[in-house]
């Protein structure tokens, strides 16, 4: 019982860690002023928030230190890292010191590597301690480092709303105080154990008591972060924020209640075997597999009959595959090295040559990607447009929204039994919003528009960034997920290298119309207008339906593999239950 309450405690731990460590969030919202101190353009702007993207890149650094070091003494240097590489930035814009540009950018580098190695911490003890329940523990954690922007705008108008560069501070101090809470539970960890079915199942009814919690907070933090501008009413705001993220800490109490209720009162408690949430797990992956090779043969001498019929009647049909011989070829391409088995394990070689890989990394590359590079841009677009002081706003509303697609990504998993769809149709439906907001934004300037695209870019984005662990594990293996997820983000600081110079291509291309000489250490350029950013949304919505495109693809050829799945599983738990009865 003890170490039930201590594996919630771990759960709990590594919510608070991922709601103050996405300080990449909030980098639009001093973007500006570090533009201006340092006197650069927006094409050097943009490598500062690629050096901050390609610290993911460097992801497969933690897993390594993890091999040599204790889980805390990694968080740690998580919290140092961010310490160093924001604080000396802070001290930067601040005027205090004075950094040449390359230096910048290798602590913001830092900082971005930062991050990366608190996610690995968070996935590590998700992975760990849950893993029946996996893709709930990491759906629900990861969905916390989307309200890490609302979060810090609440802390900063708590201090000084007037100072837009106490992010920096913000962002040096508070994941140290947030490790050092969380140290406790990280050393007190339980022993590693499995549990019967019915504690599994048990377990997913708290789950969903958090769930329903973290609506609440996006909420929260979504409909009331605009009155925040004000002092008290920020600091008032933020105590029910913290009051919020403190709730979950009744949840040993809570594991404590329910064992001795299911002990005293067996017969009451018999109703919860019916509340469930089927997840793809590990086990089920290997009866699925056992399954699969059963049926191999008859699937395989079906194929050989149909290919026998197939040559007997192709005569005279020449003309008809002539004219239909682009869908032949798309049928080619879709049958080509087709994942039939979820689950099975791919080293990166084989990763590499998988046709779906390749598909999964566009989708995300085209999709989530680019909503995380118009979310870096926010400062400079909203003040383009006019609506310089609606930056904060702004960037809360993108980090909410990317909060609730998070916490979307749950839903297969809540949904199964009721509407079972592939996880890679979930993620298409995901990406649709993106294109839609990028022609929003391209049509009109206004600032509907802008709340309007930029929260529908936050939900495609956050939902994508969260589900992108499961997919990873599902189509291409649980335990090869670590090395293979850290190969797929790889897209994240190529699209943020790419797409962002685009965006600042274009933004300096307008120097001459409408541009504001800015001279305070060095020269520094400032468009305004809406064609500053015009012509990036176009190409960003063409970009994004290749994304779409790439997905629809993806789940074409991996649906088969998912209904499969399914129905060997529904199969086999009648059976089960069938034996229960009978015994």
């Amino acid at each position: 019982m003890v170490a039930q309450s201590r594996k919630w405690m771990i759960l709990v731990a590594a919510t608070w860690i991922q709601a103050f460590t996405g300080t990449n969030f909030d980098f639009a919202s001093y973007s500006s002023d570090l533009k201006s101190v340092l006197g650069i353009s927006q094409v050097q702007l943009n490598y500062l928030s690629v050096a901050s993207d390609m610290g993911k890149a460097l992801g497969w650094c933690s897993g390594v230190s993890l091999m040599y070091f204790p889980l805390w003494v990694v968080m740690f240097m998580a919290a140092f890292m961010g310490l160093f590489g924001y604080g000396l930035q802070w001290f930067v814009i601040q005027r205090l010191i004075s950094l040449p540009y390359v230096m910048v950018f290798l602590l913001c580098l830092l900082a971005g590597c930062s991050i990366c190695w608190f996610n690995t911490v968070c996935y590590v003890l998700c992975i760990r301690h849950f893993q029946a329940n996996r893709a709930l523990a990491l759906s629900l954690t990861v969905s916390f480092n989307g309200v890490s922007a609302a979060l810090y705008t609440l802390i900063a108008n708590a201090i000084n709303p007037s100072d837009d560069t106490i992010y920096l501070f913000l962002n040096a101090l508070v994941p140290l105080f947030t490790s050092g809470l969380a140290l406790i539970p990280v050393l007190r960890q339980p022993p590693v154990q499995s549990l019967p079915a019915e504690a599994t199942r048990r377990d997913s009814m708290i789950f969903l008591f958090l769930n329903i919690l973290a609506v609440v907070t996006g909420i929260y933090l979504l409909l009331l972060n605009s009155l925040s501008s004000d002092v008290s009413k920020a600091r008032t705001l933020l105590v029910g924020a913290i009051c919020l993220l403190t709730l979950p800490l009744c949840l040993p109490g809570m594991a404590y209640a329910r064992e001795w209720a299911r002990r005293n009162f067996p017969s009451s408690l018999r109703s919860e075997n019916s509340s469930t949430f089927n997840l793809v797990d590990t086990d089920d992956f290997e009866l699925h597999k056992e399954l699969i090779d059963v049926s191999e043969n008859a699937n395989a001498t079906k194929a050989t009959n149909a290919t026998n019929s197939t040559n007997s009647n192709s005569y005279g049909l020449v003309d008809k595959e002539r004219f239909f011989g682009c869908f032949a070829c798309f049928g080619k391409v879709m049958e080509k090295d087709r994942l039939t088995v979820l689950g099975e394990e791919h080293s990166a070689r084989l990763l590499v040559r998988r046709w779906d890989f390749w598909l999964y990394y566009a989708a995300y590359f085209c999709g989530g990607t680019i909503g995380l590079v118009y979310s870096n841009n926010l400062g400079q677009i909203s003040q383009s447009l006019g609506y310089s002081s609606l930056t904060t706003s702004l960037v809360t509303l993108y980090s909410s929204c990317s909060f609730f697609g998070r916490l979307l990504s749950a839903a297969p998993d809540f949904l199964r039994d009721k509407v079972y769809f592939a996880r890679t149709g979930w993620l298409l439906v995901a990406l649709v919003p993106t294109p839609i907001a990028f022609i929003l934004l391209a049509t009109s300037g206004s600032e509907a528009m802008l709340r309007a695209g930029t929260g529908l870019i936050g939900i495609s984005s956050g939902f994508v960034f969260s589900a992108a662990v499961s997919v990873t594990s599902e189509l291409f293996g649980p335990n090869s997920a670590g090395v293979n997820h850290n190969i797929l983000i790889t897209n994240i600081p190529i699209g943020s290298l790419l797409y962002g110079l685009l965006a600042a291509l274009v933004y300096d291309s307008n120097d001459g119309s409408s541009t504001t000489s800015v001279s305070l250490l060095k020269e520094a350029t400032l468009c305004m207008g809406s064609s500053c950013y015009r012509q990036t949304f176009i190409w960003w919505g063409c970009i994004s339906i290749v994304g779409l495109a790439s997905s629809l693809l993806l789940f074409l050829r991996t649906r088969t593999a998912y209904n499969r799945f399914e129905r060997n599983r529904t199969k086999t738990q009648v059976t089960q239950s069938s034996l229960q009865t009978s015994s």
